[in-house]
C-alpha cells in the first residue's frame, strides 16, 4: 500500500487492534518517534491508557469519539509513567470528560509527578487496587510492575480478554519509516548487519527498536529484569506506547531475543562494568584525610 493511501486509509481513523481496543494515535511524517494512545471499550464502559501530549489532543479526542465513544463514558485514565507525552493532556481529558468519578490510576511512584500536570481528578495508586482494575462485565486489567524500564514506577498493562500487553515503553521504537504493524521477514530474522537492511528501508526496525532501548532503558539489568516478568504473561499483542504494534508470534520472539542480549544499555554505554568510585578524588575536592 503506497504511503498515501495508507495515511488517507487508515490512520487517520481510529483502528480497533483486537476486540474492544482501539488505537488512537496518528500518523507524523515528521516525527522518528511515534505515540500510541489507546481506548478499551467495554460495553458502556471506557478507559484510555498512555492518552497523550498536549497538543495531540484534538487528535486523540477525535478518534475517540469516532470511535463511537462518548467522552462521558471514560471513567479511568491509566498512565504507566509520568512523562509529558502520555500525561500533559490530562487537564484537557478532565475538562471534557466532566466526570465527578473519573480517576487517575497509575504507580504511587509515578503520582509524585503526575500532579504536576493540574489534576483535579482522585489519583488512585495501583496499590489500592490490588494491581487489577475490573470492569463491571468482570473484564479485568492486570498492572506488571516492570521497574526502571524506564523511570522507577514504570509498569505494564494485561487485557486477560484479548491477550493485548499495552507495554508502554518496552518494545518500543524509533523510525521514520513507520507503520502501525511491524512486519518482519525471514530476511530480517536472519539479518546479522542491522546498518544494511535488506528490504531496502532506509530505517531498520529491528534496528530502531534496540537503538530506543539502548537510549530510554536505565540499564541492561533492568531491561532484563521485566523482559524476565514480561515473560510470565500469556500475551499474543504488544501493543506498546512507541513505535509499532506487535502481533506476530516469530516477530515477538525474535524481537524479545534480540532485546534479552542486548548490551550498552543506558548507563552501561557509559560507564564498563567493572566501574568503581574514584575515593581519592572526592577525599582531595573535600580535603578528607
Amino acid at each position: 500500500m503506497s504511503e498515501s493511501k495508507r495515511i488517507n486509509h487508515e490512520y487517520k481513523n481510529p483502528i480497533e487492534i483486537a476486540e474492544g481496543i482501539y488505537w488512537v494515535g496518528f500518523y507524523d511524517a515528521q516525527s522518528g518517534l511515534h505515540c500510541n494512545p489507546y481506548l478499551i471499550k467495554d460495553n458502556d464502559e471506557v478507559v484510555v491508557i498512555d492518552g497523550g501530549s498536549r497538543p495531540d489532543f484534538a487528535t486523540v479526542i477525535m478518534k475517540i469519539l469516532q470511535a463511537g465513544v462518548a467522552p462521558q463514558q471514560i471513567k479511568a485514565l491509566i498512565y504507566q509513567h509520568y512523562d509529558p507525552d502520555l500525561c500533559g493532556s490530562i487537564p484537557n481529558f478532565e475538562d471534557i470528560i466532566k466526570r465527578n468519578d473519573l480517576k487517575i490510576l497509575s504507580a504511587s511512584e509515578n503520582l509524585m509527578f503526575i500532579r504536576h500536570y493540574s489534576i483535579s481528578s482522585p489519583m488512585v495508586p495501583l496499590s489500592k487496587l490490588k494491581f487489577q482494575f475490573e470492569f463491571e462485565s468482570g473484564r479485568r486489567l492486570q498492572f506488571i510492575k516492570t521497574p526502571y524500564s524506564h523511570s522507577a514506577g514504570s509498569f505494564v498493562t494485561f487485557d486477560s480478554k484479548t491477550k493485548v500487553l499495552f507495554s508502554s515503553d518496552l518494545f518500543g521504537s524509533y523510525g521514520r519509516d513507520w507503520e502501525l504493524y511491524l512486519h518482519l521477514t525471514a530476511e530480517c530474522y536472519q539479518c546479522e548487519n542491522l546498518s544494511q537492511c535488506a528490504k531496502k528501508l532506509s530505517d531498520c526496525p529491528v534496528n530502531g527498536i534496540l537503538h530506543f532501548h539502548r537510549k530510554i532503558m536505565t540499564s541492561a539489568k533492568a531491561l532484563r529484569y521485566s523482559l524476565e516478568q514480561l515473560g510470565k504473561i500469556p500475551f499474543e499483542i504488544i501493543a506498546p506506547q512507541h513505535g509499532s504494534i506487535i502481533k506476530d508470534r516469530d516477530t515477538i520472539r525474535h524481537v524479545f531475543e534480540r532485546l534479552s542480549s542486548l548490551e550498552e544499555v543506558g548507563i552501561d554505554g557509559i560507564i564498563t562494568a567493572d566501574y568503581e568510585f574514584d575515593h581519592s578524588n572526592f577525599k582531595k575536592r573535600f580535603r578528607i584525610k
